[in-house]
């Protein structure tokens, strides 16, 4: 179901950034959405695993690097879970 989908990918991004989870397991949660991907338009599944691609990268990084904030990828990892509710919602 992509809206308990959508409410795991909030709890485990809240997770991760409380240092609840590790990079490794959102990660790993993150790329295994094909439910949730085929319920929305092929674009969000695209940005998405481009963003969690990022994430990978920067997990190589102990801090902020000149690179990648990786502040900045969860917080955009969250805005794409944002237009994917608004997106579900519309098409209900």
């Amino acid at each position: 179901m992509p809206v308990a989908a959508l409410a795991e990918l909030r709890s485990a991004l809240a997770d991760l950034r409380s240092k609840a989870m590790t990079d490794r397991a959102f990660i790993q949660k993150a790329r295994a959405q094909e439910a949730l991907f085929k319920a929305l338009p092929p674009k969000f599944e695209v940005v998405w695993l481009d963003l969690v691609d990022r994430l990978e990268s920067s997990a190589l990084f102990s801090e902020e690097s000149c690179s990648f904030s990786q502040t900045d990828l969860l917080d955009n990892l969250a805005r794409v879970l944002d237009k994917a509710q608004a997106t579900l919602a519309a098409s209900n």
